[in-house]
């Protein structure tokens, strides 16, 4: 269990970011944080959701289109550092697993990858789940497919691919998400199922300030870290000494 991610050699090198879904609520915050940090942003988004975008004009580059469209990625990875991805399992286009394809595919060696997804990906079989949430991710699973809304198998497949890839990949999956201020970096383990991550509740703005760390971050690298709310009951009960917000 740590309280968040810390600096590391990746500071010095990271100055381009790519955000592939840069239109979500999860991405503008994350294109926040990183313009806070000084790092020349590209986003990616549909074309349709580009005026999401209205509040950082002239402060990022934008790249439309489809995230899943390897071309569209190619043009927007050129030259970055770093790349964040929203793994989004919009329809049944295998739409999260193309898009994590095309990062892998056209991201330049070297550079720094971090996926956003949920807590119901594990990479080592090791994490342990309430009955209520396995039904939960069943039923929301089984409903995505019958509306043709989500595919959540799908977004399961580009993890695989992301977890099996040679790359500088960090893969951090959020508990609930709300809205509100700031409370600090998150605490974060490797499993679902530590006593920290209890209280499956994490600001949005703190899970995109995860992402933002982690891009300079090399103990993140090749990991897996399950994040909750710095200053929710579980992890003030067993972070020890982390309850002050860092970030």
């Amino acid at each position: 269990m740590s309280g968040g991610t810390g600096g590391g050699a990746g500071a010095e090198r990271m100055r381009k970011v790519c955000i592939v879904g840069a239109s979500g609520k999860l991405g503008q915050y994350m294109v926040r944080h990183a313009l806070e940090r000084g790092y020349e942003v590209v986003g990616v988004c549909r074309e349709r959701s580009v005026p999401k975008l209205a509040a950082f004009q002239g402060r990022m580059t934008i790249v439309p289109g489809f995230t899943n469209d390897p071309d569209v990625i190619r043009r927007a990875v050129a030259g970055c550092d770093g790349v964040l991805t929203v793994l989004v399992p919009w329809g049944v286009r295998q739409y999260a697993s193309g898009t994590a394809q095309a990062v892998l595919d056209h991201a330049r060696p070297g550079a720094r990858l971090v996926f956003s997804c949920g807590w119901h990906i594990t990479r080592d079989g090791k994490d342990t789940y309430s009955r209520w949430f396995k039904a939960g991710v069943w039923l929301a699973a089984r409903l995505g497919r019958l509306l043709r809304a989500v595919e959540i198998d799908d977004q399961v497949e580009a993890c695989r691919r992301v977890f099996a890839s040679d790359t500088r990949w960090t893969v951090v999956r959020g508990s609930s998400l709300e809205e509100g201020e700031s409370q600090g970096l998150p605490v974060w383990s490797g499993h679902v199922g530590d006593p920290v991550l209890a209280s499956n509740l994490t600001r949005r703005v703190d899970f995109a300030l995860f992402m933002v760390a982690a891009l300079t971050d090399d103990t993140l690298v090749r990991q897996a870290p399950a994040i909750v709310g710095r200053r929710t009951p579980s992890a003030l009960a067993h972070a020890g000494g982390l309850d002050m917000p860092r970030g």
